[in-house]
């Protein structure tokens, strides 16, 4: 398994949810792992790259995006330590990518093998099938991310967006001042939206007395 991984850390993750260290070291033996850290923009998986494993952010962060035609990106998910990545595809059949994974800073994953996670093995290990009712659990969560973003960007405005995204910042982390984990690039490509927009709403959204904010500071003035 490699000295790396912190056992600590990873029972405190949804897929792991609900097991002892000793089952969960039993688990990542059996699933045949691979801990790695990687730079900052570093291409994880591209779109109609085949997918075989599920990885998890350790440290740092990884994004979904997804890229046109022309190179336009737009956000979809940004996932932080304690979220998986690539499940989605893996559990479908033809395995295919439909977005790219990159990496947002530099980051340390866990990458737990498909095949050894869907299928018992021959010993089937105890805690197996808690970690297959975790997973399915993990991927109902990122759908309803995904609808929340669909919420999002079908506001009008761009400072319904701003405000939608904001809101549900502020449920996630549970004040009314809180730390966003995008920058405003970011922001754009997750709002679908110009930079220089967004932050002129910004300044007016808090000159109108909505929000208050600094860098990636915000504070909700309005319930």
């Amino acid at each position: 398994m490699g000295i790396m991984i912190n056992i600590d850390q990873l029972l405190t993750y949804p897929l792991f949810r609900n097991l002892q260290s000793s089952a969960l070291e039993e688990i990542l033996q059996c699933v045949h792992v691979q801990y790695r850290s990687f730079p900052k923009g570093y291409y994880l998986a591209m779109t109609e790259d085949e997918i075989r494993y599920i990885g998890i952010v350790c440290k740092g962060s990884v994004q979904m995006i997804k890229e046109d035609y022309w190179g336009n990106k737009t956000l979809l998910v940004h996932m932080r330590p304690g979220e998986l990545f690539g499940e989605t595809f893996v559990c479908s059949a033809l395995f295919a990518s439909k977005v790219s994974f990159v990496t947002a800073e530099k980051t340390e994953i866990l990458f737990l093998n498909y095949d050894r996670v869907m299928h018992t093995c021959s010993l089937t290990c105890r805690y197996h099938h808690r970690l297959i009712e975790n997973m399915l659990q993990c991927i109902a969560e990122k759908n309803m991310r995904l609808m929340e973003k669909i919420e999002i960007v079908s506001k009008k405005t761009l400072r319904d967006k701003l405000m939608t995204y904001l809101s549900f910042e502020a449920q996630k982390q549970g004040t009314d001042y809180f730390t966003i984990p995008l920058g405003r690039m970011e922001l754009a490509e997750y709002l679908c939206a110009d930079r220089s927009a967004i932050t002129r709403e910004l300044v007016s959204m808090q000159e109108d007395g909505l929000i208050t904010f600094e860098k990636n500071q915000f504070r909700i003035l309005i319930k």
